[in-house]
């Protein structure tokens, strides 16, 4: 990893950073969602950086996926527990990172589970550190507090324009024999939850990512490919971008998408649910591996 690429993926974090304590400023009960994020993520582009994907509101028993559509006028909720996940990036170098804010304190034990998982995942970050320990660890300290992880969601590698990629980092103890190596980035990112450990789809979805690049029937869809292509490339991007940005007719705008996602151009990331009426809290951070050293972003 050379020192460019690393003076990169730093400011992304400084830049993330920044944007949780603003979050943490500015999120409060009452406050509008599709307004809070578009403030965050204008912020981060004033800072010098740019996001590697919409930010994500999720709350309650929605562990992930969650972000405002355009002029949505959903706001935050008195007993709201929402994750707060941001992801910037610089130069395509990704910085990702959540944590989660509790309205109503009565969640702050599943909180704790979440970020202490988080830390003890951080401690044992090294070259050749095997990947099924790391998860085993952040299942044991998640269940010792009376709480499950979510099994079928997990860390992940991030990479130039890739804010998932290899490895996987498993929240439960997978025996996972694949080791961590030099010159990976990686994102740890522990659930925890009083429900049954596993998230399903939902049938909203506000977030897209390019897939691939085909020929195209409606004039919609071939702006609106062009314009994610030049402006988002493989990253996620919201829906909201899109209606913001290209000024299109709402049933333009809903031509062009549908015909996308039919054709495979694009993919959605639905809502991802525990069980209702349950809990889930979420904490995140980017590492470094690099000539021996471990760097934590933030």
């Amino acid at each position: 990893m050379d020192k460019k690429t690393i003076e990169s993926y730093k400011k992304a974090g400084e830049i993330a950073k920044e944007m949780q304590e603003l979050s943490r400023k500015k999120l409060e009960p009452g406050i509008n969602f599709f307004e809070f994020a578009e403030e965050i993520e204008e912020q981060m582009k004033k800072k010098g950086g740019s996001p590697a994907f919409p930010i994500n509101l999720s709350g309650n028993n929605v562990a992930a996926h969650y972000t405002p559509s355009f002029e949505s006028e959903d706001s935050v909720g008195d007993e709201d527990v929402i994750k707060v996940d941001i992801g910037v990036h610089v130069n395509g170098f990704i910085a990702d990172s959540a944590f989660t804010i509790d309205f109503s304190g009565k969640h702050s034990k599943m909180v704790e589970a979440s970020e202490s998982a988080l830390e003890e995942a951080v401690k044992m970050v090294k070259e050749k550190m095997s990947i099924g320990e790391m998860g085993a660890k952040i299942e044991a300290t998640i269940k010792k507090t009376g709480f499950n992880p979510i099994q079928n969601l997990s860390g992940h590698g991030v990479s130039e324009y890739d804010a998932h990629t290899y490895p996987s980092i498993p929240n439960i103890g997978s025996g996972d024999s694949r080791e961590l190596e030099d010159g990976m980035a990686i994102a740890i990112e522990p659930f925890a939850t009083d429900g049954n450990g596993f998230v399903k789809e939902g049938t909203q979805a506000e977030i897209f990512q390019l897939e691939e690049r085909k020929a195209l029937r409606s004039k919609e869809a071939r702006k609106i490919l062009g314009f994610v292509d030049e402006n988002y490339s493989t990253l996620p991007f919201a829906e909201r971008w899109i209606q913001r940005e290209m000024k299109l007719s709402e049933f333009g705008r809903k031509v062009g998408m549908r015909e996308l996602i039919q054709k495979k151009c694009i993919k959605a990331f639905p809502l991802l649910k525990e069980e209702e009426g349950k809990t889930v809290t979420q904490a995140e951070t980017t590492l470094l591996l690099s000539e021996g050293k471990v760097i934590r972003l933030l």
